[in-house]
């Protein structure tokens, strides 16, 4: 398993999601992961499945210090007087003591960043959460945000996968000694992993589209990949990447492929992206 050493934080590249799995099926599918050989775990406040997740956790029998176990907070919950409350409220639904990572989900224009930052150093400060950082943030705001903050930001979430060059993003990331974590890494299935040059190289080594796409993400410096899924096959075969690898060819041409900017996550609130 390829571990990213980020400011302190040692995050494993692949993770697993949690995004639309809910009740029974979250719970099960995370001791599943973990029984398969994930130690990364992520959810968010959003997601409404903290609970079922620590409960997955706890199922699993596995030691906690064996986990890294990522959290969000809502953009709506990111000021001073609400930020911490949400993150005791996440700690106290997981029931598995204090994550290892803590992140704004998304920045929010009506909430200055300065309260936003201070409020998230606040949270690692009374004991919450071992690490802190952000999602969603493109490159500038990523260096304000780095600038605010007396803690060191070890981590940006954002939506990256071979539809979407994420050049700009990555490259703060290494100046800042961050990790960057793919979310949607495989394009949520669609029509991604129907691209030819991709089922052309799946054939080729042997291997599925998805596992393709995540590996040429984990060979990247400083990038991690959190796909979801909550079949049980896919999730075996989300976390067997490291057994293969691509050429610099195969991967020049996966990197070709970004340049098409296909943004999948752009909600009406999200921030000014950096351009390609």
């Amino acid at each position: 398993m390829k571990i990213i050493e980020a400011s302190g934080a040692k995050i494993p590249a692949i993770g697993f999601g949690t995004y639309k799995l809910t009740g029974e099926t979250c719970s099960r599918m995370v001791a599943k992961a973990i029984e398969l050989g994930y130690r990364h775990i992520d959810t968010a406040r959003m997601y409404g499945n903290e609970r079922e997740v620590g409960e997955g956790i706890r199922a699993s029998g596995i030691d906690r210090r064996e986990l890294f176990v990522t959290t969000k907070v809502w953009r709506d919950d990111i000021g001073r007087d609400r930020l911490v409350p949400s993150a005791e409220a996440a700690v106290e639904a997981l029931g598995i003591g204090p994550v290892d990572l803590l992140l704004i989900h998304w920045p929010n224009v009506e909430i200055p960043l300065t309260d936003s930052i201070e409020a998230l150093n606040a949270a690692q400060s009374k004991g919450l959460t071992r690490h802190i950082g952000v999602a969603n943030f493109p490159s500038a705001m990523l260096d304000e945000a780095v600038s605010l903050s007396a803690a060191r930001l070890v981590c940006n979430q954002v939506e990256y996968h071979p539809g979407l060059s994420q050049e700009a993003v990555l490259a703060a990331c290494k100046r800042h000694d961050m990790a960057m974590i793919a979310y949607s890494p495989i394009g949520q299935g669609g029509d991604l992993l129907k691209n030819p040059a991709i089922e052309d190289l799946a054939r080729a080594h042997g291997r599925t589209p998805a596992q393709i796409v995540l590996r040429w993400e984990i060979e990247q410096d400083r990038v991690g990949a959190i796909p979801r899924t909550s079949n049980p096959e896919r999730a075996a075969s989300n976390l067997d990447v490291f057994s293969f690898e691509l050429s610099s060819e195969e991967r020049d041409a996966l990197f070709a492929m970004t340049k098409q900017r296909q943004r999948l996550v752009d909600p009406g609130f999200a921030p000014d992206w950096d351009r390609a």
